[in-house]
């Protein structure tokens, strides 16, 4: 029988027996090739790729939870030779150690707790003053992140970046097809459709359902399918949970 349009083959087409589901963390692909540009990525997309020719050894980058940054920063920091750290990692000893490697990416600088605001300012004197990188990754704007420090609030106002906003609605879905494939699934597009037009456009919220979905089908030994999809988004929180039966 052909296979009709709409239909991606499906590794899980047939349902095996019932099965236990392990949480199995799966490896993010970080790669160049695994980053999908769209228009809510594509400015902060062009300022990585643009390097070296940065206006400035600082750079911001900002956006939501899970909207691609640390994919950014991570293909930047391949081809910078990159150290990354947390910025819990920013300490007043370790400033000269992690300028000296030339290029870094200190992430989440939103996160107050453990965040030494002298040792991120002394940080980034330090790293202008010897011409090395640094990209900085935030979840809120610089204004945004309460910091008590005026110096560093200045500094980093003042430094160029990049938002990546909330995805469209051509992104999401591609997103969330890639979601799919990187886990071995591949399914109908009506489950595409559906999760695309329920869940927040968010890329996070995106990963956090394909891995239900995934788990919830190991578990019950069945192909994902548009009830599956529903059903799932319905206990999660998400969308109305209706649609048609197999």
């Amino acid at each position: 029988m052909p296979e009709r349009d709409g239909m991606i083959r499906l590794m899980r087409d047939t349902a095996p027996p019932k099965q236990l589901a392990f949480d199995l963390p799966l490896d993010p692909r970080y790669g160049r090739e695994d980053f999908l540009v769209g228009p809510a990525n594509e400015a902060a997309y062009a300022l990585i790729e643009a390097w070296p020719d940065w206006p400035d050894t600082v750079l911001v980058l900002t956006g939501p939870p899970g909207s691609g940054k640390s994919h950014l920063a991570s293909i930047w920091a391949g081809r910078a030779h990159a150290w990354t750290v947390p910025v819990s990692g920013v300490t007043g000893e370790s400033v000269t150690h992690l300028v000296s490697n030339g290029a870094l990416v200190i992430e989440d600088i939103d996160r107050a707790e453990g965040r030494d605001e002298a040792a991120l300012f002394h940080l980034l004197n330090r790293a202008r003053e010897r011409k090395a990188p640094v990209l900085l990754t935030s979840a809120r704007p610089v204004d945004a992140l309460g910091l008590r420090t005026a110096d560093l609030r200045s500094r980093l106002r003042l430094a160029p970046g990049a938002e990546i906003l909330s995805p469209d609605d051509a992104l999401l879905r591609a997103v969330i097809v890639k979601l799919f494939v990187d886990r071995q699934l591949v399914v109908d597009l009506a489950v595409i459709d559906a999760l695309a037009l329920r869940i927040d456009r968010s890329l996070g919220r995106a990963r956090e359902v394909v891995s239900e979905l995934d788990r919830d089908a190991l578990g019950r030994g069945r192909r994902i399918t548009k009830p599956l999809a529903l059903a799932v988004l319905e206990r999660m929180g998400v969308g109305e949970g209706e649609g048609d039966e197999d």
